[in-house]
């Protein structure tokens, strides 16, 4: 059976044409910087690899160019799209309606719509791609695999916020968190890794959105993104963690509307705001020419991953690794260096040479002397993806 994944970042689509259950990648790539004229296009299959750097508007154009060169006649991987049996969708807000991968209907696109507003930099990109992935594979069933459904483990002293219990009783007003298929795949590699099953893991996803987790047990107990992906961490245009007072200030002293608040804190903030750049290889770049903005960005931004890691700590009563994923997470040793910095309190000592190499395998990057592991794990979203929506359809 081949299965198409298709997971839709804020401005990235990651792609893999998978053989299940053999779990094959017959092709992979991702698009980068999805919204810029410089946007890149990669592919690659055993025999073939494509590279393009061009303008990729939107989610719908980028996904019309992966379809085309699965199909290329020269170097695409299928022959019709009857090829292709499931198409698997990483959805990123189920809300209260979703708490298992979920054969696509109509309806459940009309709740994934009425989703948009908890999560609008990724729903609309995640309905678009299920729509645009309909047109063009009809005979394929469609899968939603849904952030939220990791972390729905999360005791209820960690889940609700203090406001009036009615808004969570009747508006399932709560946290839920995101990043979860990321977040599940490397945590169960890292229990694998540090070969036992009662653990104290914290899985850090740096990427353009970011999100931490508290893993206990193999169990996402406490984690950084809550109602909506906004929170929590510094990320590639959103705030993180913020007064919710400056809301009340930009609207009564400054006259800033919803939409315009929204769009400050959702498109506007985060290293965008701080350095007038989003990508992360650009800020680092700007920090090493001297850049005083790019430099101090990185530092508050450690800085927010330093504190959840202290925190989750404590939550957990103990720790045995901490785990670096994603974009960032994966490939920034820089990022990695002033995380741990300082962090021999909680028995985190980083090896610099180590740090500093590029592997895609999981490595440890800490000293023998590191009371606690450091983890870089590629995490591996598409895979995941995958086999929960084959197993939908074999249970």
């Amino acid at each position: 059976m081949q299965v198409l994944v298709l997971n839709s970042g804020s401005s990235s689509l990651k792609y893999q044409l998978i053989s299940m259950p053999e779990e094959t990648i017959l092709c992979s790539g991702i698009i980068e910087r999805i919204g810029l004229d410089d946007a890149i296009f990669k592919y690659k299959t055993d025999k073939d690899s494509v590279d393009l750097v061009t303008a990729i508007p939107n989610h719908k154009v980028g996904l019309e160019l992966v379809a085309k060169q699965l199909l290329d006649a020269e170097t695409g991987i299928i022959k019709s799209t009857d090829d292709i049996a499931v198409v698997g969708h990483r959805v990123v807000h189920g809300g209260k309606y979703f708490s298992d991968t979920t054969e696509i209907t109509t309806e459940v696109k009309e709740k994934i719509k009425a989703l948009i507003s908890l999560a609008p930099l990724h729903n609309p990109a995640n309905l678009e791609g299920i729509e645009v992935a309909e047109a063009i594979f009809p005979n394929a069933k469609q899968v939603a695999v849904f952030d939220t459904a990791f972390h729905q483990s999360i005791p209820e002293k960690a889940y609700l916020y203090a406001i009036p219990k009615a808004y969570s009783d009747e508006h399932s007003i709560r946290l839920y968190g995101f990043h979860g298929t990321s977040h599940k795949y490397v945590s169960e590699k890292a229990t694998e890794y540090l070969g036992k099953k009662a653990s104290n893991v914290i899985t850090i996803h740096l990427g353009n959105g970011c999100s931490m987790s508290a893993v206990k047990d193999g169990k996402c107990i406490d984690h950084s993104l809550g109602f909506s992906p906004v929170n929590g961490l510094i990320m590639g245009t959103r705030s993180g963690d913020i007064d919710q007072s400056i809301i009340f200030y930009l609207a009564k002293k400054l006259n800033y509307s919803l939409d315009e608040i929204n769009t400050l804190l959702q498109k506007k903030s985060g290293m965008l705001g701080l350095t007038g750049y989003s990508d992360l290889r650009d800020i680092q770049a700007e920090a090493e020419k001297g850049n005083t903005d790019c430099q101090l960005a990185l530092a508050m931004n450690t800085y927010r991953i330093k504190k959840y890691i202290g925190s989750y700590a404590a939550v957990l009563n103990g720790l045995d690794a901490i785990v670096f994923t994603a974009g960032i997470g994966e490939n920034s040793d820089l990022v990695r260096e002033m995380v741990c910095e300082d962090m021999d309190f909680f028995g985190l000592e980083l090896n610099k040479e180590e740090n500093a190499k590029r592997s895609g395998e999981i490595r440890e990057i800490n000293l023998p002397t590191s009371k606690a592991k450091i983890l870089v794990i590629p995490t591996n979203e598409e895979l995941e993806i995958a086999k929960q929506s084959v197993d939908l359809f074999e249970n």
